[in-house]
């Protein structure tokens, strides 16, 4: 039974996440139903959407779908939109029903010359608006749909990595510096997704480092156990399955790998920094996954026709987003009781917090808080300077005359030392451990 609904789930609820652009244009949208068609689409990948095309496409969708709704959630430094498309069975989801049932958020193209992720995010939010079919139904009344296209549409526009001050906001989550950084972490907070799924691009280094998708988890050590081993299996028993079963080579990202053995040879990403959105989404009890498709053509035909190398791309993050659907579905119990456990953990207040290390480079004792304080004192001063961050990302502080406390005890327990112990790699300011909260 459960195979004849997953490959239901992946026949109607994902029909344009199955349709292959190697061969040329094709209609991404689910079958016999009409919707407006990418810049990428239209051309059969010779160029990317164009942000008008972007904004064109969204708003028919908004106007034709009753289960879709667009929200501008901000604005960047060059006064480009920051939107947030959120897609239920029959209407658009709330926060409140968003936090209190399985839920994902897509977020595309944080690098703005990454844009492969971008257009299968754009395809995906078309097909979900105008499918008709009962299992795309039957899949959105039970998990709720959060996408925000570009996450960087300046850099986007520059077609460069970071935002327009030159900015890489996937090392901005703690900071919180840049606009970017600030509406990603609202909507983390405002929304609480189980599932975040970040769609990013390399360059491959043959041949130790040119798999078609590569694909990792939140390796930081404060992750919750249930929480990791979920992202571990949307990885290694969904995505990278699903990925492969459609033809495309796959690793864990930041491992180089032996091509005669298969055995690792060395790591060169893909650590435990809090920062990055894999390791943010983990601490604040997200599942979370980054994907990398494989930028650098390596056939003939790619090298001959850029728009050859494109459509891979694209394709293989369709691929990728197949699996991660199927894992929604199949696993959204799961799913829900590992996130719900992890975010009332905090109010227990026991165990270890780290401030490194990850899950492949065991802490050493000076990165481990292995009795932490029951909270941090802020003075007036250091509260005003960090109110506004520890507001986005969710963290609770109570003030009093002398400034705030922030206690250990509540839901973001491990982001609390990240965010304030002057050990850690990224604090905001430095504030005095309190033993008697």
């Amino acid at each position: 039974m459960r195979h004849r609904l997953r490959t239901a789930l992946l026949g109607a609820v994902t029909t344009a996440l199955t349709a292959t652009f190697l061969a040329g244009p094709a209609p991404a949208v689910a079958a016999g139903h009409a919707g407006p068609r990418t810049g990428f689409e239209e051309s059969g990948g010779a160029r990317w959407t164009t942000q008008p095309e972007e904004q064109e496409l969204l708003a028919r969708a908004d106007r034709d779908s009753a289960r879709l709704q667009v929200d501008r959630i901000g604005t960047t430094e060059q006064g480009r939109p920051l939107q947030l498309v959120r897609i239920g069975a029959t209407r658009p989801p709330t926060a409140d029903r968003t936090r209190h049932g399985n839920s994902v958020l897509l977020i595309c193209s944080q690098h703005g010359n990454e844009p492969s992720g971008r257009e299968a995010c754009l395809s995906t939010v078309r097909d979900l608006a105008y499918a008709t079919d009962a299992a795309t139904r039957r899949f959105l009344e039970r998990t709720s749909v959060l996408v925000i296209p570009t996450a960087n549409p300046d850099g986007r526009a520059a077609n460069t990595r970071g935002n327009s001050d030159g900015v890489d906001i996937n090392r901005d989550h703690l900071a919180l510096k840049t606009a970017e950084g600030r509406t990603m972490a609202r909507v983390l907070r405002d929304y609480r997704p189980d599932t975040v799924y970040d769609l990013h691009e390399y360059g491959a280094t043959p041949p130790y480092y040119d798999k078609d998708l590569l694909a990792l988890w939140p390796r930081n050590l404060n992750t919750q156990d249930a929480v990791h081993e979920e992202a571990t299996t949307l990885s290694e028993r969904y995505v990278r399955p699903t990925v492969q079963h459609s033809g495309f080579s796959t690793g864990i990202y930041g491992i180089w790998t032996d091509p005669e053995t298969g055995e690792p040879v060395k790591q060169v990403a893909g650590d435990g920094q809090a920062r990055i959105l894999r390791n943010t989404a983990g601490v604040k009890n997200s599942v979370g996954l980054l994907v990398e498709t494989r930028t650098t053509p390596l056939t003939q035909a790619e090298k001959d026709d850029p728009a050859v190398n494109n459509r891979r791309r694209v394709h293989s993050q369709l691929a990728g987003l197949k699996g991660a659907f199927a894992f929604l579905d199949e696993r959204r119990g799961r799913i829900e009781a590992a996130t719900g456990a992890a975010r009332t953990a905090g109010y227990a207040d026991r165990g270890p917090v780290y401030l490194g290390g990850a899950d492949n480079d065991p802490a050493t004792d000076e990165e481990v808080l292995k009795d932490p304080p029951c909270g941090y004192r802020l003075d007036g001063a250091a509260y005003a300077e960090v109110r506004d961050e520890l507001a986005l990302h969710g963290v609770r502080a109570e003030q009093d005359g002398t400034g705030a406390l922030v206690r250990l005890r509540q839901p973001l327990r491990a982001l609390v030392p990240l965010l304030l112990d002057g050990r850690s790699a990224d604090h905001l300011t430095v504030a005095k451990p309190s033993a008697g909260c």
